[in-house]
């Protein structure tokens, strides 16, 4: 497939297996979280469509989806390559863990095409996101996407 015939989660997958084997990528102490990127944002894109998840979790997820997507967000990709994923990341986890909370977290299992226990990586990330993006930028994370 060509490029240009990729679609943003192709590219997205295809960037980050790059990025994980060469030297800056190997060195990042987050390179285990950016890794998760393009499953978290299969995760949200799936759930947006599932008949069993709340109109209100369905509009969070889209906000997530939309901020994995922009350009203009708290730490742009644009300027910083992959490591500016750590956010939408965040975001990702802070957005699935309170559709956790209120939902049954088997929905969230279902469309999970990564590897490991969805629910333990997501824990894991929010456990270091105030290390991963800084507590400030969490703060605004939080406020913004109502985790």
């Amino acid at each position: 497939m060509l490029e240009h015939e990729q679609d943003f989660y192709q590219n997205f997958r295809k960037k980050m297996k790059y990025w994980e084997k060469n030297e800056d990528g190997r060195a990042n102490k987050y390179v285990e979280f950016l890794m998760f990127g393009p499953d978290l944002f299969h995760l949200l894109c799936k759930l947006t469509v599932d008949d069993n998840v709340s109109v209100t979790d369905k509009a969070k997820l889209g906000a997530a989806i939309a901020y994995f997507i922009s350009p203009v967000d708290f730490i742009p990709e644009v300027l910083v390559g992959p490591v500016g994923y750590i956010d939408d990341i965040a975001v990702a986890a802070y957005v699935l863990n309170s559709m956790i909370n209120k939902a049954d977290p088997e929905i969230v299992k279902k469309h999970w095409a990564g590897e490991g226990d969805v629910l333990e990586i997501i824990k894991k990330i929010i456990a270091t996101a105030d290390q991963m993006v800084g507590s400030g930028i969490m703060k605004k994370i939080k406020g913004k996407f109502g985790a």
